[in-house]
């Protein structure tokens, strides 16, 4: 007890941290469209997923999913009727980290698109995994 009285804020900071990742936690969990890199890697050898990158053209040309196709995120609102050919398979949206993707993942739901995933943690989290990066041009 004492040792805490006198170290309180390491204490503090303990509890904080282990709050903070449970709500993550719980936050994930209750997410079902959000898939880890080898989720996503499963979805495409199983269930032919198309996989969907929402980055800029630089960024893309930098390096991405093998077969990846290139939807810039300002224009799939746009573009979202090229797509249609692919509204009965999943389709796994991903950008740099996972934000821009959630963005298009929205967006083309109001678009009719039903099996629609969010790579987590996006192409950085996909290079961490030591999933395979292509530098072809789509």
């Amino acid at each position: 007890m004492e040792f805490l009285q006198q170290n309180w804020y390491w204490a503090a900071l303990a509890a904080a941290s282990g709050a903070w990742l449970l709500v993550d936690l719980a936050r994930s969990q209750g997410d079902k469209t959000l898939l880890s890199p080898v989720e996503a890697t499963l979805l495409i050898n199983r269930e032919d997923a198309i996989v969907i990158d929402v980055r800029e053209q630089g960024e893309y040309a930098q390096g991405h999913i093998p077969n990846a196709r290139h939807v810039p995120l300002g224009e799939i609102t746009r573009r979202a009727g090229e797509l249609d050919k692919f509204k009965d398979r999943p389709v796994i949206l991903c950008c740099a980290s996972g934000a821009r993707s959630a963005s298009a993942l929205s967006q083309l739901k109001k678009a009719g698109f039903e099996k629609l995933y969010n790579l987590r943690g996006g192409l950085a989290e996909w290079e961490k995994a030591g999933q395979p990066i292509s530098r072809k041009r789509k």
